[in-house]
């Protein structure tokens, strides 16, 4: 009988615990942030399993009960999920070359703090064409100089990497964009322990003359790594800048509301806004979007809400003003107090950068 071809699989790079994000990610995996009220992870999920990809591989290192908690085996999502659990953070081949055992065919390598809309299918479709041992999605930014570039020749196969290129300096606008089309045959020169995708694997493959080659896309890309891009990806999904097969894409005009949810008839609500399940919105409210009100949240009397997310069980003090702010979980916000442009959990504050 002939050899059964392995099922496509995928490898989340979930990560550490989200420095840029702080103060948001102290209690909370980056993996786990809700974006218009799901886990980011949800929305990854959601992605792969509509490119035809369901055994996923999540290599954690922060807490992971968070996430298994949630997550499971993946039969709720329509996905098979399993976990590889670092003791101490691997890099992200490292991460990879953990997880070996799990990978018998080409496989993908996503970074878990990453939103694109990258077309899956016709990468896959242009690795095998090209007989490449690794394809590397590129992305095109305006400013290359805080990114690692990749050259590539007329045929797209990668020449030479360049890490961080002064400004003025850069040979091309194309980027890592982080996801990967790789053959299992490339984790032989992976070693143990931390090691890395960019720095480390790639430059070795070029050493090898194996055939690396780039993929490049001008789609939707965006790494929400910061407190500003985290409150972006909300924005982008409520404007219908971007879209998700978890949700499907919003309208400007969008206005959705969750069960058990109770809103003043005085109430002004502007879209685009979306609000959880078990909010109670007061008389007076005003909430203009794009904004996301978390579930079990309370706007008292008065309050304003002006692009913002909060997270869930926030209460908003009776007069008090939120101008594009994050709230985190279980924080409450002292009645007439006005924020704009701030992070706020239930144990600290810090600005929120332009």
């Amino acid at each position: 009988m002939p050899k059964r071809k392995a099922a496509l699989k995928a490898v989340i790079l979930v990560g550490g615990p989200g420095t840029r994000l702080r103060p948001l990610t102290f209690e909370t995996p980056k993996s786990m942030v809700p974006v218009l009220n799901h886990p980011f992870m949800e929305y990854t999920l959601a992605y792969l399993k509509k490119a035809g990809v369901e055994d996923i591989i999540l290599t954690l290192n922060y807490l992971p009960d968070a996430i298994r908690g949630v997550f499971g085996d993946g039969r709720k999502f329509g996905v098979r999920l399993t976990y590889c659990i670092e003791e101490s953070p691997l890099g992200t081949a490292g991460a990879v070359k953990n997880a070996e055992k799990y990978l018998d065919g080409t496989f993908l390598v996503l970074n878990g703090d990453v939103f694109t809309d990258l077309d899956i299918a016709d990468m896959l479709a242009s690795h095998r064409a090209k007989k490449a041992k690794a394809t590397i999605s590129l992305q095109w930014v305006d400013n290359p100089s805080a990114f690692g570039v990749v050259e590539t020749d007329g045929d797209k196969r990668v020449g030479k990497f360049i890490e961080k290129p002064p400004p003025g300096q850069e040979t091309t606008n194309w980027i890592n964009a982080g996801t990967y089309a790789l053959e299992p045959e490339v984790l032989k020169y992976i070693p143990a322990g931390h090691y890395m995708f960019e720095n480390g694997l790639f430059p070795l493959l070029l050493e090898r003359d194996e055939p690396v080659y780039g993929y490049p896309f001008r789609g939707y890309w965006l790494d929400m790594g910061t407190p500003a891009k985290y409150l972006s990806l909300n924005s982008d999904l409520l404007l219908a800048r971007t879209e998700s097969p978890l949700i499907g894409r919003l309208g400007k005009g969008a206005l959705s509301y969750g069960k058990d949810t109770t809103i003043h008839p005085s109430a002004r609500i502007t879209a685009p806004v979306a609000i959880g399940d078990n909010c109670q919105i007061g008389s007076g409210v005003r909430i203009t979007g794009p904004a996301v009100i978390g579930p079990g949240s309370t706007l008292e009397d008065g309050a304003s809400i002006e692009n913002a997310v909060l997270w869930d069980n926030v209460r908003i003090g009776a007069q008090a003003a939120l101008q594009r702010c994050i709230i985190g979980g279980n924080t409450s916000i002292e009645p007439g107090r006005q924020v704009t442009d701030g992070i706020i959990t239930s144990t600290q504050t810090a600005p929120l950068p332009r």
